[in-house]
């Protein structure tokens, strides 16, 4: 039975990364998946300033918000890596909170499906016709921890 979550409020929203988890990674700490996120999009921009901005917002949606800024310009390669750099933080997320990283196994080989109704990239959209890639993320950080702790 696949697992469905967007809300990190509801059933499974500690895979969302507005959860409220924290971070530490690049000599930083970070509130949010999403702060760090957000903020990856502007290192070695003529924006980079707003680097702080997003690190110190309040929320989550406040720093997803400042990173979606389309009057900012982000790095050029950024298509290339953003999925890379979600994976980082999305398995130090999970590395780092054990509670949550126990959530993550329990769903032993279920298929794991953002269910934003709006984001066709990074959840299944309304039609669930979406790529998913944070469900595909969380799948094999899921594989990569059970290895780390060598289950299959």
């Amino acid at each position: 039975m696949t697992i469905y979550f967007y809300k990190f409020e509801d059933p499974y929203g500690c895979f969302s990364n507005f959860s409220p988890h924290n971070i530490y990674l690049l000599g930083q700490d970070w509130m949010t998946v999403e702060h760090y996120y957000q903020a990856q999009k502007f290192v070695g921009t003529e924006d980079e300033a707003l680097i702080p901005a997003i690190a110190s917002a309040k929320t989550p949606m406040e720093a997803a918000i400042r990173g979606r800024d389309r009057t900012r310009r982000i790095r050029p390669d950024w298509e290339q890596v953003k999925t890379q750099i979600m994976r980082e933080a999305v398995l130090i997320k999970f590395l780092t909170h054990l509670e949550i990283q126990s959530i993550l196994l329990s769903t032993g080989d279920r298929p794991i499906v953002e269910d934003s109704p709006t984001d066709y990239y990074w959840g299944c959209g309304v039609e669930k016709t979406g790529q998913n890639h944070l469900g595909k993320i969380l799948m094999s950080v899921r594989q990569e921890i059970r290895q780390r702790l060598g289950k299959k």
